[in-house]
């Protein structure tokens, strides 16, 4: 992984929605079945919507059922940062863009095979680009 992005608050303040702020910058969360990416169905790759490092491939996206878009694995181990959280009076696992610290969600381990793992993102974390027809796998 390349160098970290480090900003000041004001700084990612200036750049993103108050809704980013809140959930990618004060480890928010959005209200489920509300993000945009909830029921997507596109094909190519989720990257961190505050610095656009690669996250997940859309093969990887898979309907939970919880109200935000889920993901049985990251792009790569090194693509997110796994931190041990227990804001709500229990243990979580955070799960932050290794790039730029930004929350993007949790993980649990109640996901489909093959890794049972469950990424649970919230859709203001994230950013879609599409694969190309052409470009190769």
């Amino acid at each position: 992984m390349a160098d970290k992005i480090k900003k000041t608050e004001d700084e990612w303040r200036a750049e993103l929605s108050p809704e980013q702020f809140h959930v990618c910058r004060q480890a928010g969360t959005e209200r489920p079945f509300t993000g945009k990416y909830n029921d997507f169905k596109g094909n190519g790759t989720f990257v961190c919507s505050c610095c656009s490092n690669p996250l997940f491939d859309s093969e990887t996206k898979f309907n939970s059922g919880t109200g935000w878009p889920s993901f049985f694995a990251p792009l790569s181990k090194e693509a997110v940062d796994l931190h041990d959280d227990w804001s709500m009076f229990m243990k979580r696992t955070e799960v932050k863009c290794a790039k730029c610290d930004a929350h993007l969600g949790h993980v649990f381990p109640d996901g489909p095979p093959p890794t049972n793992q469950r990424f649970c993102m919230n859709s203001v974390s994230l950013d879609f680009q599409e694969k190309d027809e052409g470009q190769d796998e």
